[in-house]
């Protein structure tokens, strides 16, 4: 995406009509969270228009699940004039249409575009702008609480007002599945699911004129060469879209599931600018899958009995230009500042994953044997340990930790705010988390075993663990009791709706009883 422009105004221009007389000035934004568009965020946005030939202007944001959400408008609705219309006014939109958001009797919403997220369309075959938007309410001209892209923001701010560090930086390893064909459904007298991959072990008999093998086994998808791997062309027609779009792009690869399973990983960026890319790159992924006769799925356990997709959670702080995870002579390297931000995002797990692993689905990956991090420890290289420290370089700058419980259907506007909080509570209360465990935590003995604590087993024990335990995360008025409340309501009505249902597991163990 574009670089972000700087902004010195704190309150909108005067407003302007469209027949160019003045008007009354509008109330200001705060300013913090969303400045006016400036002349030359226009004069920018407007040359991408032309150089592009773009005919359509496409509006997306967020809602509280994290699925982008957009409608478009023709090109003639967009001013050139960064003192009129939508620049100044914003565009309405049904908030109460929206998950998570407003009640029928207070529906009204606007949007107001960010202009440093402007792209042309990766997913659109008529020229299209995409550009990000942020919620507001229409009345006060305050950010909307429930906006998560707020939530973030107020994140960034939060840190800087603690003087603890400047900038935190994340780097998400988003995993996901490329299948060929899905199919589920449930009714009164039925339910099931489908999935089908060519490159699926379970295919290595089936007729297919001719079956030319080539399955990677169960587990031994990570990573062989082609023919094994099937998706590699696929693959790199996502990345060179991402970096089209300005995503900077590191590297991709077939993942451990033999089935489609995928990682591309991107380089790390401020925490807003990287949960923006990550809502780009799950776009631009399940497009070019369908635009090749596929579908991609960042759903974490499709698949019974082979790895889920994870999200495992690069993350570190810096004070201006100065690493501050970095200590030489720590454990791995890392600094007692460091080791207190893991010793909170440890205490503080089981209510960051109702954030960060936010499905019933998401436990069926969160289990031993798989290579997920159930064991609330941290480690040096250790992935079974839920909280890694990498050792690929003794660089200072590229010190961090990786928190690896996080999955890929969370919504990164809540879950990296989330951990993060939970990391400056470590600091700000100087939390220990013990001593490193530095062997395979699925070795254990029983004993050893029964001494380390672990992540919830479902997602109600992670909402219950949010219910009780988020004062970490109303600091500083990032997250605010009616998002808190709002998300437990909204999640613990999925809980019954799978829990009621007869699993057709169910009709093999008890069907003859």
């Amino acid at each position: 995406m574009a670089t972000t422009v700087n902004r010195s105004r704190t309150k909108h221009a005067q407003a302007v009509s469209r027949d160019g007389s003045s008007a009354a000035p509008a109330k200001a934004f705060n300013s913090s969270f969303h400045a006016a568009a400036t002349e030359e965020d226009v004069k920018r946005i407007w040359k991408l228009i032309k150089d592009n030939n773009i005919k359509i202007i496409d509006l997306k944001f967020n809602d509280l699940p994290g699925l982008w959400q957009h409608f478009s408008i023709p090109i003639h609705e967009l001013d050139q004039d960064y003192r009129r219309g939508i620049w100044v006014d914003g565009i309405g939109f049904d908030g109460s249409s929206i998950r998570g958001f407003q009640k029928i009797q207070e529906s009204d919403m606007n949007l107001y575009l960010d202009p440093s997220t402007a792209v042309v369309d990766p997913g659109c075959e008529v020229p299209t702008l995409s550009v990000v938007c942020d919620i507001f309410d229409p009345l006060t001209r305050q950010p909307y609480s429930r906006d998560p892209r707020f939530i973030a923001r107020k994140a960034e701010a939060y840190l800087k007002k603690t003087g603890i560090a400047t900038t935190s930086y994340w780097g998400p390893e988003a995993e996901f599945f490329v299948f060929d064909d899905i199919r589920f459904d449930q009714t009164e007298n039925q339910g099931y699911y489908f999935i089908d991959s060519n490159e699926g072990e379970w295919n290595s008999g089936r007729d297919e004129k001719p079956n030319l093998g080539y399955k990677p086994r169960y587990k031994e998808g990570y990573f062989p060469v082609p023919p094994h791997d099937s998706q590699q062309d696929l693959r790199s027609e996502m990345i060179l879209k991402m970096i089209a779009s300005g995503i900077p792009v590191e590297k991709q690869h077939h993942e451990v599931a033999t089935a489609g399973q995928a990682e591309i990983d991107i380089r790390y960026g401020t925490l807003v600018k990287t949960a923006d890319n990550l809502l780009l790159y799950k776009y631009i992924v399940k497009n070019v899958a369908r635009k090749n006769g596929k579908v991609a799925t960042f759903m974490p356990k499709p698949l019974f009995g082979d790895n889920g997709s994870g999200m495992h959670t690069h993350q570190s702080l810096f004070n201006n230009d100065q690493p501050l995870f970095a200590d030489k002579n720590g454990y791995a390297g890392i600094s007692q500042l460091c080791k207190w931000y893991i010793g909170g995002l440890l205490k503080h797990a089981a209510a960051i994953l109702a954030f960060a692993a936010p499905t019933t689905n998401s436990y069926k990956r969160l289990v031993p044997g798989y290579e997920a991090p159930v064991n609330l420890v941290y480690s040096a290289r250790n992935r079974s340990a839920a909280c890694r420290i990498p050792v690929y370089t003794d660089h200072p700058r590229a010190k961090r930790i990786e928190f690896r419980p996080p999955d890929p259907s969370c919504n990164p506007y809540l879950a990296f705010p989330a951990m993060l909080m939970a990391g400056l509570d470590g600091i700000q209360n100087r939390i220990d988390p013990g001593k490193p465990l530095d062997k395979n935590t699925y070795e254990l003995s029983p004993e050893e075993a029964g001494k380390i604590a672990t992540v919830p087993g479902s997602l109600e024990e992670s909402l219950n663990a949010l219910e009780k335990d988020h004062a970490f995360l109303l600091k500083g008025d990032v997250f605010t009791k009616d998002v808190i409340d709002v998300w437990l309501e909204y999640k613990r009505q999925e809980i019954p709706k799978v829990g009621l249902r007869p699993h057709p597991y169910e009709f093999y163990l008890y069907f003859d009883i």
